[in-house]
């Protein structure tokens, strides 16, 4: 059952990527980020406020690390993407979403000390080289001349907070299943962004709440917020962060076929090759040392 809940987790966040682009002329990024997980939060609240009650003493002696988790995995992560999804597609936002797994790696490496063989390695530096290829556009003159999209940047900061949030997930409060973890999580992250959404908009066009904008925060709020969320969170609970970052290579495929159907983005030849370079760097780094772990087990 994990394994379908971070497939259908995947397909749901590729749907959040094109949706914030099509939508990043009616909605500033931080309202966006805000108004998404305030109609999350109101529509578990009958569920979760009891729960919340029940295990206030878990809560407050974990207060710290769910600031923590709140501020970076739920308000951190999609602000940056909704920030990066202003000044660039979806397209490089989902192929650049694949480099999850090599960043949770090397989090691990520098910080936990789990050193991994030279292969692991290698396919390090082979889908930062991928990363490299899709945010200059294939063009060295980029790289050299530091010009980079400022979107992009943001996407590559939403991937670094999302991989902290994921392998601190491994000391989640023991005390709280995961509904409760979750809507916590989310309550803070509300509150961060309440003042943030304020200020953006004072220097913003006033929102106009057409059909569209509404069935877009609609779909925010549902799929990719409280379902993908639960999901994630209990797919990395069974089989590890490790493991579950490898269903993050499913968002390529989704948001490539997502945003050509709906937003008419183009394929470039760099995307080819960035994604050639993202995903052999992921199969010697990840999967096939998972596949040669999993045969010294048999």
């Amino acid at each position: 059952m994990a394994y379908l809940l971070l497939v259908l987790t995947t397909l749901f966040w590729s749907g959040n990527f094109v949706l914030a682009r099509a939508m990043h002329l009616d909605l500033p990024p931080i309202t966006m980020a805000f108004t998404r997980w305030s109609l999350a939060l109101l529509i578990i609240s009958p569920w979760l406020l009891p729960r919340i009650w029940k295990s206030r003493a878990v809560i407050k002696a974990n207060l710290a690390k769910l600031i923590f988790f709140g501020v970076v995995g739920v308000a951190g992560f999609n602000t940056q993407v909704y920030l990066g999804l202003q000044d660039t597609t979806a397209t490089n936002a989902v192929l650049m979403q694949s480099m999850v797994p090599i960043v949770i790696l090397l989090i691990g490496a520098i910080f936990l000390g789990e050193r991994g063989s030279p292969r692991r390695w290698i396919g390090v530096a082979l889908s930062f080289s991928g990363v490299a290829v899709l945010v200059s556009q294939g063009q060295l003159s980029v790289i050299t001349g530091m010009q980079f999209n400022q979107g992009d940047l943001w996407i590559i900061g939403a991937i670094l907070v999302w991989a902290v949030y994921s392998v601190g997930l491994r000391w989640k409060p023991k005390g709280l299943d995961g509904f409760t973890f979750f809507g916590v999580t989310v309550v803070i992250a509300v509150i961060v962004l309440a003042p943030l959404s304020v200020w953006e908009q004072q220097s913003s066009p006033p929102i106009q709440w057409s059909g569209s904008v509404i069935a877009t925060v609609l779909y925010m709020a549902i799929f990719p917020s409280i379902l993908a969320y639960i999901f994630w969170n209990k797919g990395v609970e069974e089989l590890g962060a490790a493991v579950a970052g490898l269903f993050i290579h499913l968002m390529p495929v989704f948001g490539l076929l997502l945003s050509v159907l709906f937003l008419g983005e183009a394929l470039y030849s760099f995307h080819l090759w960035g994604v050639v370079l993202i995903f052999a760097g992921i199969y010697l780094a990840v999967i096939a040392d998972t596949l040669k772990r999993m045969k010294l087990l048999n």
